[in-house]
């Protein structure tokens, strides 16, 4: 489990294609500081399991399906990358509870600064707008965020100047794509209502 609070901003050294997946080798010395084979890294809000790990970079191999549903498939080598360690049990929950298991992917549409924060405009695939409500969590590329406005084909998200700084939604521009994961407490409450409904009408 992770909670969207990004620890280091790394960069993606290497992308070898294998076929039907592609092995990223990443710098993080941070993240990497304890890492070892079979670990999770939470690379743009993705889980991934770390391959091999030293000299502050890490090899992880990601699926087709994987780079299909998420925008890691866009990434190549130069490509900065937010990344986060799972929180340790007992450790403070700084965000939410973050899967790093990605619901779909958006879109930057505009970014409109002010003096002290910057509201973003973020794209929203049908299929996620009945999870996002207004000053509900959603994580945007593994950063925890609170939702300003929800509409049903985007939401907006207002960014201080530290999570402009240390993260990829301080340099991603208009068109750039974003992972999303949804509050999974919502999804958890639709299924059980779901299931409640059907043996209601038994």
């Amino acid at each position: 489990m992770f909670t969207g609070i990004v620890e280091e901003l790394g960069e993606v050294t290497a992308v070898e294609n294998l076929g039907d997946a592609s092995r990223f080798r990443l710098r993080g010395p941070i993240v990497t500081e304890d890492a070892k084979h079979g670990d999770s890294i939470a690379v743009n809000g993705v889980c991934l399991t770390v391959v091999e790990a030293g000299d502050g970079e890490f090899t992880a191999d990601v699926m087709a399906e994987t780079l299909k549903r998420s925008s890691l498939g866009a990434l190549d080598a130069g490509s900065r990358v937010n990344l986060e360690r799972p929180t340790a049990v007992g450790a403070r929950l700084g965000g939410h509870i973050v899967q790093g298991h990605v619901d779909g992917t958006g879109a930057i549409v505009e970014r409109t600064p002010s003096e002290n924060w910057e509201i973003v405009k973020i794209s929203l695939p049908s299929g996620l707008a009945r999870y996002v409500v207004e000053k509900g969590s959603i994580t945007v590329d593994g950063v925890s965020l609170t939702v300003v406005d929800a509409g049903t084909d985007h939401f907006t998200i207002s960014l201080i100047p530290t999570t402009l700084a240390l993260t990829t939604l301080g340099i991603k521009q208009p068109g750039d794509p974003v992972n999303l994961e949804v509050d999974v407490i919502a999804k958890y409450v639709e299924r059980l209502l779901g299931a409640q409904t059907e043996e209601s009408a038994e």
